[in-house]
């Protein structure tokens, strides 16, 4: 996570920015957060955690490397699929496909050094005191990868945080349901931009 917040910090084109990470994202705009909180002049998390995995979380991201590993990775995005959308859109065939091709292009590789990253990410809760800059804690109600309760301690944590719900929306919020999340944001813009 280091590593990867690292160089999306040398890669940024502007001094400062407003960071918005979900899921992975957020474990990385956390690990940002600890290299350079100068920098963010805002901060959005997005269906993710401040925890690091659990022992049982890990297992799981260990049994999906395996299955990974012994060429069945398409199968992973199969099994995840119940635990990344809100069960009325597990029909919807344009979401479903669209997340399929997105982890088509991240391809096993990276999916495994993704999954590896993640289970060796610290633990982000004695961060949320240190964050001072305007954020929004966002989350999808009935995400069960990262479940609201999650969010809901950020927020408490997190000095000024809001916390935006976003309702019949599983971990996915972006793709599940983007007008509402576009508006949250919006909003959570609107707060960083103020003087």
């Amino acid at each position: 996570m280091a590593d990867i917040a690292g160089r999306l910090l040398r890669a940024a084109p502007f001094e400062t920015f407003a960071l918005a990470g979900l899921s992975m994202g957020g474990y990385v705009a956390f690990e940002v957060m600890r290299q350079a909180p100068e920098r963010v002049i805002g901060l959005a998390l997005l269906d993710t955690s401040a925890r690091a995995d659990t022992p049982e979380q890990s297992r799981s991201r260990m049994e999906f490397i395996s299955l990974a590993e012994r060429g069945r990775f398409l199968g992973v995005t199969d099994a995840l699929l119940p635990r990344l959308v809100h069960p009325s859109r597990l029909r919807d065939r344009e979401l479903v496909e669209t997340i399929k091709q997105m982890a088509k292009n991240v391809g096993k590789e990276a999916f495994i050094r993704q999954e590896r990253a993640i289970m060796s990410r610290p633990d982000s809760w004695p961060l949320l005191r240190k964050i001072a800059c305007p954020t929004v804690v966002l989350c999808g109600r009935q995400d069960v990868l990262t479940p609201l309760e999650r969010h809901e301690e950020i927020a408490e944590a997190v000095s000024g945080a809001t916390l935006e719900i976003i309702e019949n929306c599983g971990h996915l919020s972006t793709l599940e349901r983007p007008v509402e999340v576009g508006a949250a944001l919006k909003r959570w813009l609107d707060r960083t931009a103020r003087p």
